[in-house]
């Protein structure tokens, strides 16, 4: 370029700008060089004319050809088809956050009439739910009149069945037009009409003691009114009513601050997990329901088989292996569950749950929430519940929200133990016992002693981050995360079985050296005997089945409750447990509370809050802890209640 083309801005009158102490710059008509718009003043940033509201801003233009850092909206973008605005600004498809990562635009403010469907559904909702309605009650009655209401409770057609399907397709449908006060409203008044009355003509500091002991006479009458079958002897349920108070005195006598234990709270939890397990094990109803539960899924399985007999063959799913016939079903599990979330049915379950846990054990909105999901959604899903709360969550609901992770196990295991052969019934009863118990185990172990900011309000937050497009788009995320979980558990299983060969390997050479031959020295027979006193506390019948149950919870600790319940039902060694000790250990088995577990725990909620990631490192082993003996309370509880516990037997694929 000539020197000619270079002129000095000072001294260009036809388009003056700015002085630049640059003494030759190239001409550039861009107006926002222009002297006239200069902002002449001693603030930074804006002129008096800024100060009241007004800031005329002159915009460049033309004065470089560099590509834009922000990319360019795709064409090809869901957002632009969806929307059918081209005349809008484009959005970026991706938005850069230096905390969070790329992650895609929010669609909450998205125009209506992206959603053509959602908004006929809306207008006219309540005709859709009518003919729902009525689909399902016309189904109901043509069942009653074709099969009759006298069919067996245990036939394909018995009447109890579709009329809980109905019952709950019909309170589902009434709680969108009629509020849930409705129901509450007259409860509360009949409550503090009768019992709250009633209680004030106890002196106050007498009602926690005499609650107490309400609460033990239940206990007594309920575990000993019963006549004795078989092992179950009044001193075998004496002996699981010893370990119950063992557990909560050890939880006592460890509290991080005695004085601060509020006992309403373990009181109320001890007392619901009994009644729930007093409904599954001692009525004919509470069996059935929870019986039909474990049927559906059951029969989960099946239709997991059907895609596993399209990708192979019809021959696989009969072989039994682990690969073919378990992970599958954990993989559809999942993505059902995530569909489910997605239309809503799974939070308003969840809500109404907690909100009876929130109100009746008087804990924290945030508590309720984790403790009532975690037996639905697992350990690490069940904290999403409440993200946006965990970085202000209390030590003591942090302790909580761990414990609670670790007392149960989720629903997409579930499957997976009942394919194994595992009581459903036990497995379902024990996943909601855990619910109160790890509540009471966890306030009692770490009582509250701040103020909790979900205080008086049970709230699930909408996750707008993650939010599904339509049902198979939810859908096909379940399948996705489904298939991370199966690899997950396969991986983990395939280390750990591996690990503990080379440790019993290692360990029965070094025994050998020191004559311990019979049996070998294996970490299955140390656990065994540092368990031994655990089993004996839960009432399992001293004829030689101590050790192997203690064997059992020991691996479960160490290893995980896969591998514990896989040696229950295939191992023969375990083939001669007596009815009351495989069920005691099916119930002392259904947790998470393990050290592989525990990296979990301290993983999802150090991700969710980084700057809680400290407070959840101190609080990991004593909420492992914690998490332990909730679960083996609810295996003292089935202990001192069981009668007929031959009818919980399932025969191990090791004894057939």
């Amino acid at each position: 370029m000539d020197k000619q083309e270079y002129h000095d801005v000072t001294n260009n009158q036809s388009h003056p700008h700015n002085t630049s102490s640059q003494h030759h710059a190239e001409k550039n008509n861009d107006p926002a060089l222009d002297v006239a718009k200069k902002h002449t003043h001693s603030h930074l940033h804006h002129d008096p004319r800024a100060e009241q509201g007004r800031d005329d801003t002159e915009f460049s233009k033309d004065t470089t050809y560099e590509a834009s850092n922000i990319r360019s909206q795709d064409p090809n973008d869901q957002s632009i088809h969806r929307r059918h605005l081209p005349n809008d600004p484009p959005v970026p498809a991706v938005v850069a956050d230096p905390e969070k990562g790329d992650f895609s635009p929010d669609r909450s403010d998205e125009d209506p009439r992206a959603h053509k469907l959602s908004n006929i559904y809306g207008q006219y909702r309540v005709f859709f739910h009518l003919f729902i309605w009525l689909l399902f009650t016309g189904w109901w009655i043509a069942g009653l009149v074709l099969h009759g209401r006298h069919d067996s409770l245990g036939s394909r057609t018995g009447w109890l069945k579709p009329f809980l399907l109905w019952l709950a397709i019909t309170l589902r449908l009434l709680t969108f037009y009629v509020p849930m006060t409705v129901i509450t409203k007259p409860l509360h008044l009949i409550w503090n009409n009768t019992a709250v009355k009633i209680v004030t003509f106890v002196p106050a500091r007498l009602r926690l003691p005499a609650g107490a002991a309400v609460v033990l006479v239940v206990l007594l009458v309920g575990g000993f009114a019963s006549p004795e079958s078989e092992d179950n002897t009044r001193d075998n349920r004496a002996v699981s009513l010893f370990g119950l108070a063992v557990i909560i005195f050890v939880m006592w006598a460890t509290s991080r601050n005695r004085k601060a234990v509020k006992w309403h709270t373990v009181i109320v939890g001890m007392f619901v997990q009994f009644i729930v397990a007093l409904f599954v094990l001692r009525s004919g109803a509470g069996y059935n329901i929870f019986n039909f539960v474990s049927e559906l899924a059951r029969d989960l399985l099946g239709f997991a088989n059907l895609g596993t007999s399209f990708l192979t063959a019809d021959s696989v799913p009969k072989l039994g292996w682990f690969l073919v016939s378990v992970l599958p079903a954990i993989i559809f599990f999942v993505a059902l569950v995530q569909l489910l979330y997605y239309w809503g049915t799974l939070q308003w379950f969840i809500q109404k749950f907690a909100v009876l846990f929130f109100w009746s054990m008087r804990v924290s909105g945030a508590e309720a929430v984790v403790a009532a999901a975690s037996p639905f959604i697992g350990q690490g899903e069940s904290a999403m519940l409440i993200k946006p709360f965990v970085a202000h969550l209390t030590q003591a609901e942090l302790h909580q929200v761990m414990c609670s992770g670790f007392a149960t196990i989720a629903g997409s295991v579930l499957v997976a133990y009942i394919a194994l052969g595992v009581n459903g019934q036990a497995l379902i009863s024990s996943c909601v016992m855990s619910i109160p118990a790890s509540l009471a185990i966890s306030k009692l172990r770490y009582p509250e002693t701040e103020e909790t900011l979900t205080t008086g309000r049970c709230v699930i937050p909408d996750d707008d981050e993650h939010r599904a497009a339509n049902s198979l788009h939810a859908f096909a995320n379940g399948a996705w995360l489904g298939l991370k979980i199966a690899g997950m558990i396969l991986a983990t299983l395939l280390c750990i079985i591996a690990f503990l060969g080379l440790a019993d390997g290692l360990l029965t050479w070094w025994g050998r050296y020191l004559n311990i031959n019979d049996p070998p020295l294996t970490v299955e027979l140390i656990v065994g005997y540092i368990c031994y006193p655990i089993a004996f506390l839960l009432g399992v019948p001293r004829n030689g089945d101590l050790l192997k149950v203690g064997q059992l919870i020991g691996t479960k600790l160490i290893a995980n409750e896969f591998v514990a319940y896989t040696k229950l039902q295939t191992d023969p060694a375990y083939a001669d447990l007596s009815p009351r000790s495989r069920l005691i250990a099916t119930y002392a088995l259904c947790g998470f509370a393990n050290i592989g577990s525990l990296g979990t725990q301290i993983g999802v909620l150090s991700q969710i809050a980084p700057g809680r990631g400290g407070d959840v490192s101190r609080l990991a082993v004593s909420a492992l802890i914690a998490g332990a003996l909730s679960t083996l309370t609810s295996a003292s509880i089935a202990g001192l209640l069981v009668t007929d516990q031959a009818a919980y037997f399932t025969p191990s694929a090791a004894s057939g």
